[in-house]
């Protein structure tokens, strides 16, 4: 559920969506719509303008959080006082043209709406660079910045990741107070947090809390195939505090408040937040190039099963991802993986799923060295892996250059008449200049492609290879295999 109440002026009607941002809409009827599963804010890119000096001056402390002792506190105001300074609150705008109805206006007539959203955001740099969430800045033609102190600042947005929900926009100004960074990864289970933001706009508003785990997924990014690694809290986040801080007991950002689940729309205790470490890297990439460009590890698997440990003489409790797609020339060939080794790390992060290892690497430039810890007939090895990039270079939905596919849905079944046991990635539209468009066809399911089922879009890419690919399509109650070739 994103987290913001959205206002759309027009006249008296009002609806609210259940966002982590704000929203409000006039119409001629008001009506409320309720989503158990919400983000934080409302907004849309502007045209970035790539700053002169993208190098970002961060403040970054990434000691422990605790020493181990527990010192007697008697509140915590000494930390969240700085760490407020550094929040905002925004405030976007974007500007839609609706058709008067006929008979009651001439035809044709129409008029704009001006529908406003208020989210939060968080200052990383003293020159005007601020961390918030995609979905605050999405679609807005508008977007000021109110500090702490009240004053107003117009924003511009230099760069958006709608797969992790983080997006950077800038305001002209020097001198401001800014977060301090801590490291995310060393975030425990129980560790005292504050959710800062706007809250349903009724100012700036500190909670707190405890983390309740880390490492979330929960299909929150799903349509856009995106890159889930919550930090989970019970710290009250609602409407408003969507891009916000979260911060630990020292004052420094551990997240970026992104999200909650409720079936009422309030919170309920299970709230998201970005951690800043991913955040940290995708900012990097925003500011240096307005995109993010992510590293591609070349091979895939699944979990490790007590049955499959057991099949490769490994104790049945084993852990890890065992290597079952491996592209050729990949990375990861190159490096000297194979097929049915089991990765337990990458960079000493425990790689249990096939999730875990798609969202380490994909937090990862090209070309980055990573150390890949493994089993191989039951003996542990550490490998270096080079890593290459990424098919994400591609618009997020773009399975080849032109070819914009989504998962097959209920309504694509419907429309279609499509049984329920075809399974597969739907052809959404095929770009006129697309080098692959007269070998698709819109409306099409991508079923397989070189005999590995096409159930996601990451999977996919990983079953591409350069040169000739065997697809599995259906297409108007038929089912074919073609050969197409990637260059």
């Amino acid at each position: 559920m994103y987290l913001a109440p959205m206002k759309i002026s027009l006249s008296t009607f009002t609806f609210t969506f259940t966002f982590a941002s704000t929203f409000t809409l006039a119409f001629a009827h008001a009506l409320t719509l309720t989503l158990a599963l919400a983000f934080v804010s409302f907004a849309s890119p502007l045209t970035a303008q790539q700053p002169a000096n993208p190098a970002l001056q961060l403040k970054i402390d990434d000691s422990p959080v605790s020493s181990g002792k527990a010192p007697a506190l008697t509140g915590y105001a000494d930390a969240v006082e700085p760490a407020q300074k550094s929040v905002v609150s925004i405030a976007s705008a974007r500007f839609v043209r609706q058709r008067l109805p006929f008979p009651w206006f001439a035809p044709g007539a129409n008029r704009e709406l001006k529908i406003e959203g208020l989210g939060s955001g968080v200052i990383v740099s003293a020159d005007g660079y601020i961390l918030t969430n995609n979905h605050v800045v999405e679609s807005a033609d508008e977007l000021t910045v109110i500090m702490s102190d009240e004053r107003e600042l117009k924003a511009r947005v230099i760069g958006t990741d709608p797969k992790t929900d983080v997006a950077v926009i800038k305001v002209e100004a020097t001198g401001l107070p800014v977060a301090t960074l801590a490291d995310s990864d060393k975030l425990r289970v129980g560790d005292i947090v504050f959710a800062v933001g706007n809250p349903l706009g009724i100012g700036q508003t500190v909670t707190m809390g405890i983390v309740s785990a880390t490492g979330r997924r929960v299909g929150i990014l799903a349509e856009v195939e995106g890159y889930e690694d919550f930090i989970q809290t019970d710290a009250s986040i609602n409407q408003g505090n969507s891009g916000g801080a979260l911060i630990d007991a020292k004052g420094r950002l551990v997240g970026i408040n992104s999200a909650i689940i409720s079936p009422t729309r309030g919170n309920v205790g299970i709230g998201f937040a970005i951690p800043v470490n991913l955040a940290r890297n995708i900012m990097g990439n925003l500011v240096t190039s307005g995109k993010v460009t992510r590293g591609h590890f070349g091979a895939g698997g699944e979990p490790l099963t007590p049955d499959l440990a057991e099949a490769l003489d490994l104790p049945r409790e084993t852990k890890g991802v065992i290597l079952n797609d491996i592209s050729p020339d990949g990375p990861a060939e190159r490096a000297g993986l194979r097929r049915y080794d089991v990765i337990t790390s990458i960079n000493n992060r425990a790689v249990t799923t096939a999730a875990d290892l798609r969202t380490h690497v994909a937090q990862l430039p090209p070309d980055t060295d990573v150390t890949v810890k493994l089993l191989r007939d039951g003996k542990a090895q550490t490998v270096t892996v080079k890593l290459g990039k990424s098919g994400d270079t591609l618009a997020y939905n773009e399975l080849l250059p032109g070819i914009q596919v989504t998962r097959l849905t209920a309504e694509h079944r419907r429309a279609l008449r499509i049984s329920s046991d075809v399974d597969g990635l739907y052809v959404a539209k095929i770009a006129d200049d697309s080098p692959y468009g007269a070998r698709f066809v819109e409306g099409a399911v991508i079923l397989a492609i070189n005999r590995t089922g096409a159930t996601d879009i990451e999977t996919a890419r990983y079953s591409l290879v350069r040169g000739r690919n065997l697809f599995t399509i259906y297409a108007k109650g038929a089912v074919r295999t073609i050969v197409i070739t990637v260059k």
